[in-house]
């Protein structure tokens, strides 16, 4: 005898996965998700262990997905972004100093 352990509301679909690792949604999945093509979405584990796709409609949409997640130096995605703003804000003032004297040399 052979159990479905779908339920009436759940459907499924089989893609082929490329040597690349990339997989076609199915048209009527992306439809019903509203996923653009091109478009982004994310995959989130459950509590139960199921794979869940959803759309990336916003930025808002990834937050937390590099929670945890660090470099090679073991800086968080923070720290790193940190560390670039204070290189950019010395890199405006220097350029600030050294160009200054310009717009006074000439109004």
């Amino acid at each position: 005898m052979i159990y479905n352990s779908m339920s009436e509301t759940e459907s499924e679909k089989v893609v082929s996965i490329s040597s690349r690792g990339q997989a076609t949604i199915p048209k009527e999945f992306r439809e019903e998700l509203g996923i653009t093509t091109p478009g982004r979405v994310k995959f989130i584990r459950t509590k139960e262990g199921d794979i869940v796709v959803r759309p990336i409609n916003s930025v808002t949409d990834l937050r937390g997905v590099l929670e945890g997640k660090t470099d090679k130096q073991g800086r968080s995605a923070t720290e790193r972004l940190r560390k670039e703003r204070t290189a950019d804000k010395a890199s405006e003032e220097e350029l600030h100093q050294r160009f200054a004297g310009d717009d006074q040399a000439n109004p």
